[in-house]
Order: C-alpha cells, then sequence, then structure tokens
C-alpha cells in the first residue's frame, strides 16, 4: 500500500515537475479564448440584420438601387451563415477566420453599396448606433483574437519545451493555430458619423 501511494505521489510529482499541468491550463485557456473570439463573431452577426433593415427602409422607394443592394445582401447572408455554421460546428480556426473574412468582406460591399446610394443613412440616428456598435464589436472580436494568440503562443512553447515535450505528445497535446485575419480584415471597417 505504501509503495502505491509513493509511485502516485512521485508520478504526481514528475507531471507537474515537467510542466503538465501549464500544458493543461493553457490548453483550457486556449478553448476559452477561442469561444470568446466565437462569441464576438456572433454578436457581430447578430446585429447585421439590423443593420440591413435599416439600409432596406431606405431602400425601399428606390428600384434600381434595392436591387444591388438586395444582390449585396444575398451575399451577406450566406457568408453570415457559413460563419454560424463554422462557429457551431466546432470548426478550426482556419475555417473559422476564412468564414469571418467572407462575412467582413461582404459587410463592406453591402455597407459602402447603401452608404454610397443614400446619404440620409448618415443622418439616422439608428444607423449610426448600429454602426458604433459594429465598430465596438470589432475591436472586441481584434481583442479576443489578440489574447487568443498569446495563449496558443504559450501553449506551443510550453508543448515544445524541454522537459515538457516529453509528455506533451503522448498525452494528446499538439501545437494549435494562431487566428489569422484576412489581408482585408486586418482594419476595423471605416465607420463614417
Amino acid at each position: 500500500m505504501r509503495l502505491r501511494h509513493l509511485v502516485f505521489a512521485l508520478a504526481a510529482f514528475s507531471l507537474s515537475g515537467c510542466g503538465y499541468n501549464k500544458i493543461q491550463e493553457l490548453d483550457e485557456q486556449t478553448n476559452q479564448q477561442k469561444g470568446n473570439i466565437e462569441t464576438e463573431l456572433m454578436r457581430r452577426n447578430d446585429l447585421i440584420p439590423n443593420l440591413v433593415a435599416t439600409v432596406e427602409e431606405a431602400a425601399s422607394h428606390e428600384r434600381g438601387t434595392f436591387t444591388e443592394v438586395a444582390r449585396a445582401r444575398s451575399g451577406l447572408d450566406q457568408s453570415r451563415q457559413a460563419l454560424a455554421n463554422a462557429v457551431q460546428g466546432d470548426a478550426g480556426t482556419a475555417e473559422v477566420s476564412r468564414a469571418n473574412a467572407a462575412v467582413t468582406d461582404n459587410l463592406r460591399l453591402y455597407l459602402n453599396i447603401a452608404v454610397e446610394a443614400y446619404p440620409q443613412l448618415q443622418a439616422s440616428g439608428g444607423f449610426r448606433d448600429l454602426q458604433g456598435q459594429l465598430a465596438g464589436i470589432e475591436e472586441a472580436v481584434q481583442n479576443a483574437r489578440r489574447y487568443y494568440n498569446a495563449v496558443v503562443r504559450d501553449l506551443n512553447t510550453a508543448i515544445m519545451t524541454f522537459p515538457a515535450n516529453l509528455l506533451a505528445g503522448p498525452m494528446g497535446f499538439q501545437p494549435r493555430e494562431f487566428f489569422e485575419a484576412a489581408p482585408a480584415e486586418r482594419e476595423v471597417p471605416k465607420v463614417s458619423f
């Protein structure tokens, strides 16, 4: 019985001494931060229908521009659904990043068409409020992405550093991908008031 306790104590000491606990902690933080990014992306996804409704209200009287706005909205709706599917389907960071880039590109196209066609939108308090919320969410996404990447850096370093690397592979820990932003997505959308 004493031998079993001694073996258990030795195993616990060696695991903690080799960085297992640190790797486990960083792995959990990485999962949590990926969830934070996905939450912010879904907040943005949920805001988009309000922007669309505001634009459509302004466009309802003008058939030609409305068609162009509707076409842009269709691309936006498709990319929003792809992002929602990627987030809910436990996709990897690369897939979520690609889906997010598509939403960003389509949202910019949609808003550019709407604002150019309907300058009176700029005067609408509701539209300005929605644009402000969108800018705030974009900033939150960038902050969440930065924190996630910092945790991934720490996790990947811990996994590759001796002596933790002796346990990391056999324990199933693998390096994580960084959450890369698409080139067009690296700027906060221009929001004019």
